[in-house]
C-alpha cells in the first residue's frame, strides 16, 4: 500500500478524537532524552515518479542473491521458483484468508494444509506431519519437548554440527524447563558425529539425540548407525535439516530409524528474502501423534458421505487444553507451507530428484575445482551434499570483501561460531548456479593466492 500523506486538519481531528491536544502530548510516554528534536536530513520535496526512481537508484546498491553469483547457505537457500508459485499463492483466496476454524468456509485452505502434509510425510519417511511450523529452528525446539513428553525423560543428547542459531533457540526454550542439553562432539576429520563420545553419552541415559543430516557442514551424517545408540538407551531419534532438496535424493530419515523428523522447508518455493520467513517442518511416526504440536488437517465424511477437510487433535491452549497443550504455537506459516505445496506439485517426484542430483552433481564438479587450486584443502572428509566447507591461503574477511567487488556472495565464514573452525569457509552450490558462475567463483580464488 502506498503512502496516503494527512492534512493538518486531519491529524488534528485526530488528535482531538483520542483525547490529545498535540502531537507531543500524543508520545509523551517516549522519554524525551529518546526523541528526535533536530529534523531528518532528507532531500528536498519530488514527484512521485522522481521518488520511485531516486529509491530505485538506491535500492540498486544492494548486492543481492539476484544481482550477484551467490553462493551462500547454511540454513536459507536459493533455488528456481517457477511462476506458478507465486501466481497462485497470491490469489485472494490464500492471501488473505484467515485461520479455517470454520472448515464449511475453508475447504480450499484446508484441502492445501492436507496436501502439504502428505508431502511432508512421502518426504520424510514418517506417517504424520502437521500443518507447519515457524521455522526449522522452532520445529527443532518442539520435537525435543514432545520428545520429553514421549520418554518422560529430561537429557537430551545435541549434536554440536546442528545448526548453531537451532541450538540457540533450543536453549531458549529449554532453559527454564528443567531440560539438560548436553553437546555431543564431531570428528574434526569426518566432519560426522563422533562415534565413540556418542556411545559414552548415551551410556548415561537421554530422552533422544538430534542431529541434522546433511549437518551445519554440510556433511550426511550416518544416520542408521546413530539411531541404534540411542535406540539402544531407550531414546527417540530427532532428524532435522536445512536444505530439504536433500530429501529429494537421499534415503529419508525415516527409512533410517528416526522418530521425529524437523527441518527448515524454505527452499520449497519459498525465497531467500533476507533469511525469512522460514517453514518449520515436523513429522513424525503415527504412535506420537498426540504429542505432536501445532496444527493437523485431517480428511472425513459429513453425515451424507462426502468427503471433507477439518482441522484435528487441535490440542493448543486456545482449545481448551490450557496448560495440557503440547504447544503454545498458535500460528503458524500457512501462506509459506502453500508455496512448499505448489512447488512440489509443479515440480513431482522426478522433477524434484532431478533438481537435488544437480545441487549434489554441481556442488562436487565445484569442490573438485576449488580444492584443485594451490592452498585449498577440504576441513571435512565426509559426504556432503550441496554444501562444502574449505580452508584456504587467504583470511575469509579478506576473501569475502574481494568476492564481493566481484561481484559474488559466499561463503559463510565457520569461526563465527566455531572457535576450531576458523579460516573455514562454507560454500553452497544448487541448480540456480550456472556454470559461468562457478567458473568465476573458482578464477577469483585462483587469483588471491
Amino acid at each position: 500500500m502506498r503512502y496516503i500523506p494527512n492534512t493538518a486538519e486531519v491529524r488534528e481531528e485526530m488528535l482531538r478524537e483520542l483525547g490529545f491536544d498535540s502531537v507531543d502530548s500524543l508520545f509523551s510516554a517516549i522519554p524525551e532524552g529518546m526523541r528526535l528534536r533536530r529534523p531528518l536530513d532528507l532531500p528536498a520535496p519530488m514527484s512521485e515518479k522522481a521518488l520511485l526512481e531516486y529509491l530505485g537508484r538506491l535500492g540498486a546498491q544492494n548486492a543481492s542473491s539476484r544481482s550477484h553469483a551467490c553462493f551462500l547457505g547454511g540454513g536459507s537457500y536459493r533455488h528456481f521458483i517457477p511462476a506458478v508459485v507465486p501466481s497462485l499463492v497470491s490469489r485472494g483466496e490464500f492471501l488473505t484468508a484467515y485461520t479455517p476454524y470454520q472448515p464449511e468456509v475453508s475447504q480450499g485452505t484446508l484441502q492445501a494444509m492436507y496436501e502439504f502434509q502428505t508431502f511432508v510425510c512421502l518426504l520424510t519417511g514418517m506417517d504424520v506431519s502437521n500443518a507447519s511450523m515457524y521455522d526449522g529452528a522452532s520445529a527443532v525446539a518442539e520435537a525435543v519437548l514432545m520428545a520429553r513428553r514421549i520418554t518422560g525423560r529430561d537429557r537430551f543428547l545435541v549434536a554440536e554440527s546442528l545448526h548453531p542459531e537451532y541450538r540457540d533457540v533450543l536453549r531458549t526454550y529449554t532453559t527454564y524447563l528443567g531440560v539438560e542439553l548436553v553437546s555431543v562432539p564431531f570428528d574434526a576429520k569426518s566432519g560426522r558425529i563422533d562415534p565413540d563420545a556418542l556411545e559414552a553419552l548415551a551410556a548415561g541415559g537421554a530422552g533422544g539425540l538430534v542431529i541434522q543430516s546433511p549437518n551445519f557442514f554440510g556433511v550426511v551424517e550416518e544416520t542408521e548407525r546413530l539411531a541404534g545408540v540411542v535406540h539402544g538407551q531407550g531414546g527417540l531419534l530427532i532428524s532435522s535439516f536445512n536444505e530439504p532438496f536433500s530429501l529429494g535424493l537421499l534415503k529419508s530419515p525415516g527409512e533410517q530409524g528416526a522418530d521425529i523428523v524437523a527441518g527448515e522447508g524454505q527452499a520449497f518455493g519459498n525465497p531467500v528474502s533476507f533469511g525469512g520467513p522460514g517453514l518449520g517442518l515436523l513429522a513424525t511416526k503415527k504412535k506420537y501423534v498426540r504429542n505432536m504440536p501445532g496444527r493437523i488437517v485431517g480428511r472425513t465424511e459429513d453425515v451424507r458421505g462426502k468427503s471433507g477437510f477439518v482441522l484435528t487433535l487441535s490440542t493448543r491452549e486456545q482449545h481448551i487444553r490450557r496448560e495440557k497443550a503440547t504447544s503454545n504455537i498458535c500460528s503458524n506459516e500457512g501462506l509459506c507451507a502453500l508455496a512448499a505445496t505448489v512447488f512440489l506439485s509443479a515440480l513431482g517426484r522426478r522433477g524434484l530428484h532431478r533438481a537435488a542430483r544437480q545441487n549434489a552433481a554441481k556442488a562436487h564438479w565445484l569442490r573438485e575445482r576449488i580444492l584443485s587450486l594451490p592452498g585449498y584443502s577440504a576441513l571435512f572428509s565426509g559426504p556432503v551434499f550441496n554444501e562444502f566447507a574449505v580452508k584456504g591461503p587467504e583470511s575469509p574477511g579478506r576473501l569475502r570483501r574481494r568476492l564481493a567487488k566481484a561481484g559474488i556472495l559466499g561463503g559463510l565464514h565457520l569461526g563465527t561460531w566455531f572457535g576450531s573452525l576458523k579460516g573455514g569457509l562454507l560454500f553452497c552450490v544448487t541448480e540456480d548456479n550456472t556454470r559461468e558462475e562457478m567458473e568465476r567463483l573458482v578464477s577469483e580464488l585462483e587469483g588471491g593466492k
